[in-house]
């Protein structure tokens, strides 16, 4: 199942990055609402996905579904303005993101390893909040 959730993950990314590439970064009107039902259709996919799974493993699937979308969508965004404002606010979705599928993740731990896990996500969550104040946006894992 994980290597299906990995292959959604990566075929939405591929569409949306061919959406971008089509459009030399300056995008029509018609090129974004393409890339944004794109983006719609791969997020329904994903989150069709993880009905078949079941307690905190469909939770994660979900938090990853919700996370790739709103990242897939921030990137549009960024991609269509070209602002500086919109690539900043890509770089918080991604770390707002990728903390909300990691404390998810804690949730499968107990006790004080869950506490521990939770705390390293959001230290985790300020070190690129940190990092794209210092030198732009930081990486991100989705």
């Amino acid at each position: 199942m994980k290597t299906l959730k990995t292959s959604l993950l990566l075929a939405g990314l591929l569409t949306v990055s061919a959406s971008f590439a089509q459009g030399g970064g300056a995008m029509s009107r018609e090129q974004k609402n393409a890339a944004e039902q794109s983006i719609e259709a791969t997020a329904k996919a994903d989150k069709k996905a993880c009905e078949s799974m079941r307690g905190n493993a469909q939770d994660i699937c979900q938090a990853e579904a919700k996370a790739k979308e709103k990242v897939a969508k921030a990137e549009l965004e960024a991609r269509a303005s070209g602002s500086e404002r919109d690539r900043a606010k890509l770089a918080d979705i991604k770390a707002e993101a990728a903390y909300e599928v990691a404390k998810e993740r804690c949730e499968d731990q107990k006790g004080d390893a869950q506490d521990a896990c939770k705390d390293r996500a959001k230290v985790q969550q300020q070190a690129r909040a940190d990092a794209r104040q210092g030198q732009g946006t930081p990486p991100s894992k989705y």
